[in-house]
């Protein structure tokens, strides 16, 4: 589980483009996601894997997780990926088209020998695996509670259209087809009951800000704990969003003081401003709580 360090917002950078990835270390996402896969066409796939290699030392120095995402099973293209970036300067590895618990094995099994040949502790890297197909996304529970080293499984829109054959948006750009409400729901359910958390698709439209908080307001409310970035305007917006606010914590606050007051009465439940205050209410504001000041400090 994603415990530490905090991933809401995940930026990818395409591994083919060494100016975008030295220019990595001027902006501050939660994870950088060094992609050689969906924004690398194939006939830079070897060049991106060796431009990525050059680049984790430096972009390792921020700070910040790195998780390189390479290619799916089916390519043929992730031994050689996986070889270039094991390592101990990346945080995980996030790989596409997860469909089964075998496939996750697999992917597992690929890294530990790489770790061994490194002299990273074997289970150390971790991984972030993607449902963006129909059947990964029908085997979301048994993938989600599969592997001790999965840290997150992250939904892919686009290839999850593309498998269905549906378009991605139903009247406009701003509309997403209703058919992805059924995996934007079961996949953090499933990564829920599993420990571990859900990262939602990107949103494409970069310059559309106010889309961009619908849509990152959306998932949180499906039960995302973060969103991938396409671009890094989008990286403080995903932050906000994602992190409860000032008022969230207030009336979380509120919420226990009426409660602990209530309890010393001997009462089980208690009233805020007209909404009935029980264990589930409390429960919930004590997460919030903990979440807030994680982020930004006690009384901040």
């Amino acid at each position: 589980m994603i415990n530490e360090p905090l991933i809401r917002s995940l930026l990818f950078i395409p591994g083919n483009q060494p100016k975008m990835l030295a220019k990595a270390s001027s902006v501050r996402p939660d994870a950088f996601v060094l992609d050689m896969e969906d924004s690398v066409p194939i006939s830079e796939k070897a060049n991106a894997r060796e431009i990525v290699a050059r680049h984790i030392d430096n972009i390792s120095e921020t700070g910040v997780p790195i998780i390189p995402r390479v290619n799916a099973l089916s390519s043929g293209f992730i031994d050689d990926d996986l070889d270039f970036v094991v390592g101990s300067k990346i945080w995980g590895i996030s790989v596409g088209k997860i469909d089964t618990p075998e496939d996750l094995v697999l992917v597992d099994q690929k890294i530990s020998k790489l770790e061994k040949r490194s002299g990273v502790q074997v289970g150390k890297i971790k991984l972030l695996a993607w449902l963006e197909t129909a059947l990964g996304v029908v085997n979301s529970r048994e993938i989600c509670s599969d592997n001790t080293r999965l840290a997150a499984v992250c939904f892919g829109a686009e290839d999850f259209t593309n498998d269905m054959e549906i378009p991605r948006h139903a009247l406009s750009p701003e509309i997403d087809n209703p058919a992805l409400l059924y995996p934007r729901t079961v996949i953090p359910v499933c990564a829920k009951a599993a420990g571990i958390i859900a990262l939602d698709t990107p949103y494409f439209g970069y310059k559309d800000q106010a889309g961009l908080i619908k849509d990152c307001q959306n998932a949180k409310m499906l039960g995302f704990s973060g969103k991938f970035a396409i671009h890094p305007s989008q990286i403080d917006t995903i932050n906000e969003v994602f992190s409860p606010s000032e008022q969230e914590y207030s009336k979380a606050l509120r919420e226990i003081d009426a409660f602990e007051q209530s309890e010393a009465q001997g009462r089980g439940s208690t009233s805020l401003q007209d909404q009935v205050i029980d264990v589930p209410v409390v429960e919930r504001a004590r997460k919030l709580i903990s979440k807030y000041e994680s982020i930004f400090g006690k009384g901040n």
